[in-house]
């Protein structure tokens, strides 16, 4: 199954229903199968082997999404805040591509059609018919997001991602006046499954191309809203621009986050900011497919109400594990501990390109997460492998002293890396940066997490920054701290 059958199903139920863009001017189902029918018309003739697209999520996105598909070559999405030359070393991963760029992005290459150039275009060719290809062939390639190491670029079949979209989502299920927003890249794997999930099941798309808290709001009040995807960092910036306030965003009924880890003083100030939300993490990779684990709504308000400890913390966790896709924690040492997570299913692709397959013999893929599961099989992420700091022989996750350090009123961001050390293997060394208006030094923050953890994992130094580093789509960048470490 190509993933442009479900362009064709959304086309067969309604037409004319509005897929993408405002209310009573948007663009229906129908229009967005014949643009991306010209799309791939354009692809064809130039003789290409991918489609790569440097631009906002916008409303071309979908359309160079299926175009590339009915086109028979895969979508490959960069980073457009990258240099030139990032830019330049990414292409050399591909064979023969056509590059579309917005205009504020053309420049980086030697040769791209501007995004608006090659819509117009699209529009004035003969339709492509009978070029898409089957089920194996690659639909998307991602380049990972390279915190820890060179970017990759993921390999994501046709069959993956129709698989992720039947198994969670209901065909046709969204109502009349559903409309989700996204603000999330066309680059991160969840744009790609925000697109095909949405118009599968029915809900009209409108779209915010640079993300800002007030902008955001206010677009979901004027659209009507129904549902939104953020990442955690787009959430703390939502509660830090309200104050205190409530959000008053009658029609949002959902809002989903995932792509980073979520800050527990964040998430709870959310709940208390949307009290009429229905809030759900979702947790993936871009070698899934996206999504594999969600924690709903009614989980997030029981946990949040709750004194039971073991419900309490669920807040922190990632749900369960979507409709088939198994999971292992590997590793560990009893039943409930932490141990490295694996998982498969016919939505994991677990394939880079140029690589050998990452799959085990069994089709396990080695998530290179740290986590475990608690008796109710609630999947935690307590973090990465490669993050994880040997001091002493004993290992230690950042995100437990990070946890911490955030329960400070005077911390609004924390960041934790391990340091090369002669004596102890590795030091920990802390980066806070404080609300506005706040003042505390790095004693009074030691002092706060030796109180409350082991005396190992007392951060060895505290560094103040004004700003964490993160990707566009919130992950921390943990190789940029400890430059810092070494330039110090």
């Amino acid at each position: 199954m190509n993933i442009a059958t479900l362009l064709d199903m959304a086309v067969a139920g309604d037409p004319d229903r509005v897929a993408i863009g405002r209310r009573g001017s948007g663009t229906t189902c129908a229009q967005l199968r014949r643009a991306a029918a010209g799309v791939a018309a354009v692809v064809h003739t130039a003789g290409a082997r991918e489609l790569v697209f440097a631009g906002l999520n916008g409303p071309a996105f979908p359309v160079m999404l299926f175009g590339a598909a009915l086109a028979g070559v895969p979508l490959v999405p960069v980073n457009y805040r990258l240099s030139a030359k990032a830019l330049t070393d990414l292409l050399g991963h591909v064979e023969r591509p056509l590059v579309v760029a917005d205009d504020a992005f053309a420049g980086a290459f030697t040769e791209a059609r501007t995004t608006e150039a090659l819509l117009k275009e699209a529009l004035s060719v003969e339709p492509a018919t009978g070029l898409e290809g089957s089920a194996d062939d690659p639909a998307v390639l991602l380049f990972t997001s390279g915190t820890t190491a060179a970017p990759k670029a993921a390999v994501l079949r046709h069959r993956h991602l129709t698989s992720y979209v039947l198994q969670t989502v209901e065909f046709a299920s969204a109502g009349p006046e559903d409309a989700v927003l996204t603000s999330v890249p066309p680059y991160h794997v969840a744009g790609v499954g925000s697109v095909l999930s949405n118009l599968y099941a029915g809900r009209r798309m409108v779209h915010l191309g640079a993300f800002e808290p007030g902008a955001w709001l206010e677009l979901v009040r004027a659209e009507r809203i129904t549902s939104a995807m953020v990442v955690p960092t787009m959430l703390a910036r939502i509660v830090e621009h309200l104050e205190g306030r409530p959000a008053e965003v009658p029609t949002l009924r959902a809002l989903a986050y995932g792509g980073a880890r979520m800050p527990h003083t964040v998430l709870e100030a959310a709940l208390r900011a949307f009290p009429d939300t229905g809030f759900t993490n979702a947790y993936g990779l871009t070698e899934t497919s996206s999504t594999i684990a969600l924690l709903g709504p009614e989980d997030h308000r029981a946990a949040f109400a709750s004194d039971d400890p073991a419900v309490r913390a669920r807040m922190g966790s990632a749900g369960r594990m979507v409709p088939g896709v198994e999971a292992q924690i590997r590793g560990a040492r009893s039943p409930g501990a932490v141990g490295e997570l694996w998982v498969r299913g016919p939505q994991v692709s677990g394939e880079y390109q140029g690589a050998d397959a990452l799959l085990d013999a069994g089709g396990w893929f080695h998530t290179r997460d740290l986590a475990h599961f608690d008796d109710d099989g609630y999947l935690f992420i307590v973090g990465r492998a490669d993050d994880t700091i040997i001091r002493g022989g004993e290992n230690i996750a950042p995100a437990e002293i990070e946890d911490v350090l955030l329960r400070h009123t005077a911390v609004r961001e924390a960041a934790v890396v391990g340091v090369p050390d002669e004596e102890w293997g590795e030091r920990i060394a802390a980066f806070v940066v404080v609300h506005e208006r706040a003042s505390v030094d790095g004693e009074t923050l030691r002092a706060w997490v030796r109180a409350r953890l082991r005396g190992s994992r007392t951060p060895d130094t505290v560094t103040f920054l004004t700003e964490l580093p993160y990707t566009p789509t919130g992950k921390l960048l943990r190789r940029q701290l400890l430059d810092l470490t070494r330039k110090g």
